[in-house]
């Protein structure tokens, strides 16, 4: 083997064992969180979020991947609600943990068949006339320095999925209200 293919593995090898090194000292745990002020009750935002059958007319993910086709459980609403996909981007389950018209929903998601489990949030919180509207993410990588490597990731790439489900959330909740500006 020449000098520079010998180069261009030790590159590669020290490269990778800083990877690994960087990896194992990064939380194993990631969150993406975004907030977003919409005009309207957290009662009238629940009669969008709290039902599973309304969620594509406001959710990023069949925007963005046209072919996914939802399943949804025999219930749709309140504790246990359920759905399941499956598109060209992969597919995966969620399942209501927690809802309350007043204060928002909890909900349990995997992808890839139970694999990359995450939590996350809708949260409401009433500020007079309006709902700051909080949604969260909260996902474990393990121990796999890959992982958590990737975990640096997940903000950028979830985050502005969740302010453009945020923003249409914002503009059918005020829609329906009346609030919308120009109306």
């Amino acid at each position: 083997m020449g000098p520079i293919l010998k180069r261009i593995g030790l590159g590669i090898g020290l490269a990778t064992l800083v990877v690994i090194a960087v990896g194992f000292m990064l939380p194993s745990q990631y969150t993406v969180s975004r907030t977003m002020n919409i005009s309207a009750s957290p009662d009238h935002i629940h009669t969008f979020v709290g039902d599973l059958e309304k969620w594509p007319d406001w959710t990023p993910w069949v925007k963005s991947d046209p072919t996914i086709k939802i399943t949804f459980g025999d219930l749709t609403t309140g504790v246990g609600a359920h759905q399941s996909w499956a598109g060209d981007s992969g597919g995966g389950e969620l399942t209501f943990t927690r809802t309350n018209p007043a204060s928002g929903i909890g909900y349990d998601m995997s992808f890839e068949e139970g694999k990359h489990p995450s939590q996350g949030t809708m949260a409401y919180k009433a500020t007079g006339d309006s709902t700051e509207v909080t949604w969260t993410m909260i996902g474990d990588n393990g121990a796999n320095p890959f992982n958590r490597v990737f975990g640096l990731m997940m903000d950028p790439m979830i985050g502005p999925m969740f302010e453009d489900g945020l923003n249409r959330l914002k503009l059918i909740a005020e829609k329906e209200t009346g609030t919308e500006p120009g109306l």
